[in-house]
């Protein structure tokens, strides 16, 4: 009589305890769920927050973009350039780019495997007088912008395209007495804005 108290006390104990084992597990998977939601939901407010952000940056960046090519005073910064024969090369924005201020242009390559160079910089320097520049807008607000160049001894015509809501731009170079042209990719900034390095020019 005794052993089956005893065993029916220690039945009873074991239920207790599994039941509120289970209890306090439902509990903890419950908070624990609970902290998960609230952690997905505050990731995505900072992602959503991060991306406003971002575009209200990009919105200043296109309209300070489109600013200063009606002003005629910009800089094209390169982080690659494509070739004709389809190589890209990831260039340095700082010496690579396409420029116009007050009338003049300037169109730079520099490439850091080339020790000699006519620049200076692993590239060449073209300097001259723009004139033939047109400007228009789709109705999505991409930019389409197009100018000629005329050097000492050489020029080319110039055809960009800013991307619509960033400064993305992307602008091809096509030299009037050959066939291999060279696409520039980077970032449109006014002229005041870009830190660029001019070497030496030839032409």
């Amino acid at each position: 009589m005794k052993r089956a108290l005893f065993l029916t006390t220690l039945v009873s104990m074991l239920l207790a305890s599994t039941v509120s084992y289970a209890q306090r597990r439902d509990a903890d998977c419950c908070k624990r769920s609970e902290r998960e939601k609230a952690w997905r939901m505050e990731r995505q407010r900072r992602r959503a927050e991060s991306r406003a952000i971002e575009q209200r940056q990009d919105s200043v960046a296109y309209q300070a973009a489109l600013e200063a090519l009606k002003t005629g005073s910009w800089v094209l910064e390169a982080n690659n350039i494509n070739f004709s024969n389809g190589v890209t090369r990831f260039v340095s924005s700082g010496t690579n780019y396409i420029s116009s201020d007050e009338g003049e242009g300037v169109i730079q390559t520099a490439f850091a495997n080339f020790t000699y160079s006519p620049n200076g910089l692993g590239g060449v320097t073209l300097q001259g007088d723009i004139s033939n520049v047109r400007l228009s807008t789709d109705s999505d607000g991409n930019v389409y912008y197009s100018f000629a160049i005329q050097g000492s001894a050489l020029s080319a015509t110039v055809s960009l395209t800013l991307t619509a809501g960033t400064n993305q731009a992307s602008a091809t170079v096509n030299p009037n007495f050959s066939s291999n042209s060279i696409t520039f990719d980077g970032y449109l900034v006014p002229y005041s804005q870009s830190a660029v390095f001019e070497g030496m020019p030839q032409w």
